[in-house]
């Protein structure tokens, strides 16, 4: 007896039938290329299905999908409709599925057994809030630059499992003139020998200051800190992540936003070597049977299968860009507003200059 997907691979149909007719997207990808400066961004537009005339400035909150992605997740839900239990219950998206989950880990570069497909950012830190092994006398500690997504989920589970939280105030005044070596002992100086987990922002949302993810971890460590958790909510699409170069313990992400993902869809990474030490969140099998990867961290039972495959599409897209490219790209426009806040009497500029701390 031989299964659908293995009849199908060997007939040499393989993933492409699985997935259908895939021209939009496959056609796009072949118009995109490195984004190098205004001419090349302009061209963009008609890959999006933004208003007409609308300047959209919103990518760090809810980004817009582009239109092939949406597209091929509208082709994903009716083909789903077609059979939903073949589709849902079935093996016939399993290759699918794993190619996101790699196509996410190469973004990050990270492997894919760390990587979980969640739904946003405050999914992954109430992940980490509620499955840490933490308790009485165990602090966690973030800065007043952390999103409250990835700040309320400490709060509520603190006194509920015996932990407790504390917030320190940065100062908003005084951020032009950071340096990389001032971000890591602003925080070391907050430090203290119960501290157990360090949370921060790769880029915060208030003033945009690039935290030194790999500086900062270390130090971390350095200083007897269990766990490092990272908040790329803002700087994934935006910049790059190479989650094996900062080497922090738990990266979480929103998609939707820089990479402009199908909404409710996220991803959690979690080291290999601190996987074993957190529990699930969701659980709806027994231990015995769960997944021995991250994947164990989104044991959901009903999802929206099609929004996941489409995320992978999203990640295509926006990879097609190049790393480097778009990062050059995007602080070039940020130059461009502070040369001519800089040149307003009546404006001051208040995000970091420094270029390792800058962001756009």
């Amino acid at each position: 007896m031989i299964d659908r997907r293995s009849f199908l691979a060997g007939t040499g149909a393989g993933l492409a039938t699985l997935l259908g007719d895939r021209s939009s997207i496959t056609a796009a990808l072949g118009r995109l290329a490195p984004v190098t400066g205004e001419g090349a961004a302009r061209a963009l537009k008609d890959e999006y299905l933004l208003t007409p005339g609308l300047l959209y400035l919103n990518h760090g909150s809810i980004g817009t999908i582009p239109r092939a992605v949406m597209d091929e997740h509208v082709r994903y839900l009716r083909q789903c409709e077609t059979n939903p239990h073949l589709h849902m219950w079935g093996d016939l998206w399993v290759e699918a599925i794993a190619r996101t989950r790699a196509a996410a880990a190469g973004m990050l570069h990270c492997e894919p057994d760390e990587v979980a497909l969640t739904h946003n950012t405050t999914e992954a830190f109430n992940v980490l809030a509620q499955g840490l092994p933490l308790g009485a006398g165990d602090e966690v500690l973030f800065s007043s630059l952390n999103h409250p997504s990835a700040s309320a989920a400490w709060v509520y589970y603190a006194p509920r499992r015996g932990y407790t939280v504390r917030r320190f105030d940065v100062p908003l005044d005084d951020i032009t003139g950071l340096t990389v070596a001032g971000v890591v002992a602003m925080h070391e100086r907050e430090i203290r020998p119960n501290t157990r987990v360090l949370v921060f922002p790769h880029v915060d949302n208030i003033v945009g200051l690039r935290h030194p993810t790999r500086e900062l971890a270390a130090m971390a460590k350095r200083r007897g800190v269990r766990f490092v958790a990272v908040d790329i909510a803002q700087s994934l699409g935006m910049l790059p992540v190479d989650v094996t170069v900062e080497d922090a313990d738990f990266y979480g992400a929103s998609p939707h936003k820089w990479v402009q993902a199908p909404k409710g869809q996220g991803v959690l990474v979690v080291r290999r070597r601190v996987r074993d030490l957190l529990d699930p969140l969701w659980v709806r099998r027994q231990r015995s049977t769960m997944p021995k990867t991250a994947e164990v961290f989104e044991d959901y039972s009903t999802r929206d299968l099609p929004a996941v495959l489409a995320l992978g599409d999203a990640i295509a897209f926006q990879q097609k860009f190049g790393e480097q490219a778009k990062e050059r790209r995007l602080l070039e426009i940020m130059g461009w507003f502070r040369e001519r806040v800089d040149g307003t009497p009546s404006l001051a500029w208040r995000s970091a200059r420094h270029p390792a701390l800058a962001s756009s």
